[in-house]
């Protein structure tokens, strides 16, 4: 009995420890105790030398470009919705400079399977919201879904300090390159079909609906502003129909100026912030991006 008892106190503790959900007033903030220090590992799910590493990166990426980054990896956050966690954290932290907007939240929920990424007005251009997904999916959440915690943390906090410090601009260049190739390709089957069905469609008699038809002859019907129209008389070969068409095109001989349509555009940008100052201090909000796992 006394066996048993012992066992079940073991399983209360140990699911009592898993199952621990922070509030945003829990977590430590251990930058403003040392200020070569970012991450926040209240639980141990971190190895002491992942942690030593992150904070290196993170206080050279502060000296290098002056952006701040908060990150705090735990068990459970209270109500389970991390984004909203990652946003009060930041703003009752005051992370990110005030007037620059720079601050980057990281939260890892082991419990409720969740990476998110938090950030300032002032990272938007650098760290998109696609850019934070990017990483995550990229370099993160494998390793979380096998439970190697400090591999994705390592790596994910890695190629985000590389985006910020400009060292590993190829994450956004090479998926840029592949959309590019992408539209390319989707512009040219469009370009193609489009010339097929055109062809298709003048090559069909109107009144048999057969595709065998043969030009009889062409002329030039009308002459303005740099266009040439032409008159083409087919006939049908299969029910003997007769009939013309009429086409505009350039004409080369023109040397005067061409009549056209100027075209002019505008821009548009816009996304959340915040401002914020030393942590401590400020408000917090902005953008950013969250996986599951």
């Amino acid at each position: 009995m006394k066996r048993m008892f012992f066992i079940f106190l073991l399983c209360s503790v140990f699911f009592s420890i898993e199952a621990k959900e922070y509030k945003v007033e829990e977590i430590p903030l251990v930058h403003l105790a040392d200020r070569t220090r970012y991450v926040s590992n209240p639980d141990g799910i971190l190895s002491s030398s992942v942690v030593k590493a992150m904070d290196a990166m993170l206080f050279s990426l502060e000296e290098q470009t002056g952006i701040q980054t908060l990150v705090a990896v735990v068990t459970a956050v209270d109500g389970g919705n991390c984004f909203e966690f990652a946003h009060r954290l930041g703003q009752s932290a005051g992370v990110g400079q005030k007037g620059r907007d720079n601050g980057l939240v990281v939260l890892l929920s082991t419990e409720d399977r969740c990476v998110q990424f938090v950030t300032g007005y002032g990272l938007e251009g650098v760290l998109s919201d696609a850019l934070c997904k990017r990483i995550q999916q990229r370099y993160m959440v494998d390793y979380f879904s096998e439970g190697d915690w400090d591999g994705g943390m390592l790596e994910g906090i890695r190629a985000t300090c590389g985006v910020l410090d400009g060292s590993m601009e190829n994450i956004a260049e090479e998926d840029e390159d592949v959309m590019i190739l992408y539209i390319v390709l989707a512009l040219t089957v469009i370009g193609v079909v489009t010339v097929v069905a055109v062809i298709w469609r003048d090559s069909r008699c109107p009144n048999c609906k057969k595709h065998d038809i043969q030009r009889v002859n062409s002329r030039v019907v009308g002459r303005s502003n740099g266009y040439i129209t032409t008159e083409t008389t087919y006939r049908c070969l299969k029910c003997g129909h007769i009939f013309t068409r009429q086409t505009t095109s350039f004409d080369n001989n023109y040397r005067g100026p061409r009549g056209g349509v100027i075209v002019t555009g505008g821009g548009f940008g816009g996304g959340r912030g915040f401002s914020g100052g030393s942590f401590g201090g400020g408000s917090f909000g902005g953008g950013g991006a969250g996986s599951r796992f």
